[in-house]
């Protein structure tokens, strides 16, 4: 899964203690893989970044983290620290935490603020990278949260293979259910994909699925079970329990951007459109991670946007950022 802040609109509290004004080049706002590397990339350009952590990451259950080069099998909040503590180690950034409430254009500058535990900060820069990612929505069991991590899951990409061949099911009530069953069916041959009663299947996407051994049932969804050991089953709401001992389930992923004040387009799942270097086509505005299309990727692919989107900022900052107003579709 994907592991960049999700950093909510909270209000800040009525008695903040105002902070000195930071001045930055650039105010990177969220600390997973896409705007750590993106901050280390930018400071190492001879940048000066404020780097906002809001310390809310949306991996925060997962125990392991795979697919980093040298760091497979890393904590993903292991690999958050360290990531922070590299870039704190340049005298060219400053690392805060706080819940950003606000970032509006100020002149041809930013105004950034946020607050944690009654201590504001206010920023000035010249230009905002946005890597805040996104906030996930899962069908409603109610025993997930003990078994979310370990033997439930939302990134096949990222945990499939600690579940090679065992007994899998898929929970999935969104339109891409075929697709999310077949890539899961790469990895076991022993598959049940639970619609509960939502995911729309057409005769074709049936076909489809049973072509690759893909059983499907479409009766509501209980709850999973389990004990200490793990995952043991999924029950239906007619009680039917079927054994699987790891289960896949595809969230709703929801960009809470209220606090950004900037017109910027986003596409039908709220995503914010980018070109191929991050730019949202506000002069000065970037964006990058989880919080752009297609979503959520693994970390090490968010590393690298964050890099990628570095560069351009540092060259636009150089040529002059109305020269980077381009328009994004």
């Amino acid at each position: 899964m994907g592991a960049d802040d999700t950093v909510p609109a909270d209000a800040a509290p009525a008695d903040a203690v105002p902070a000195e004004l930071v001045q930055a080049d650039v105010a990177v706002i969220g600390a997973g893989p896409a705007g750590l590397s993106a901050a280390l990339n930018l400071v190492r350009a001879r940048r000066t970044v404020l780097l906002v952590d809001a310390n809310r990451p949306r991996n925060a259950a997962t125990l392991r983290s795979h697919g980093f080069v040298t760091r497979d099998g890393i904590s993903p909040l292991e690999l958050r620290r360290l990531g922070r503590e590299e870039v704190a180690g340049y005298p060219e950034a400053t690392v805060v935490q706080a819940v950003v409430d606000r970032v509006a254009p100020d002149g041809d500058a930013w105004t950034v603020h946020g607050s944690w535990r009654g201590t504001e900060t206010t920023a000035r820069v010249r230009a905002v990278v946005v890597a805040t990612g996104l906030r996930e929505e899962f069908p409603a069991l109610p025993s997930l949260r003990a078994f979310y991590g370990t033997s439930a899951h939302s990134c096949v990409e990222c945990d499939g293979y600690e579940h090679a061949a065992q007994a899998l099911g898929l929970v999935c009530e969104t339109p891409d259910v075929v697709d999310r069953a077949l890539l899961l069916a790469s990895w076991t041959d022993d598959l049940v994909v639970y619609t509960n009663g939502v995911a729309p299947l057409d005769p074709a996407g049936r076909a489809r699925l049973a072509a690759a051994g893909v059983r499907v049932d479409e009766r509501p969804v209980a709850d999973l079970e389990g004990d200490r050991s793990g995952l043991t089953g999924v029950r239906l709401a007619d009680g039917t329990v079927t054994p699987h001992t790891g289960v896949f389930l595809r969230p709703v992923w929801h960009a809470d951007l209220d606090w950004l004040d900037a017109p910027v387009v986003r596409d039908g799942e709220g995503l914010v459109r980018v070109d191929r270097l991050g730019r949202t086509g506000v002069a000065g505005l970037y964006a990058v991670g989880d919080v752009t299309p297609p979503g959520p990727e693994q970390l090490i692919v968010a590393a690298g946007h964050g890099a990628t989107t570095a560069a351009a900022v540092h060259r636009d900052l150089v040529g002059g950022l109305e020269d980077a107003r381009d328009a994004v579709q």
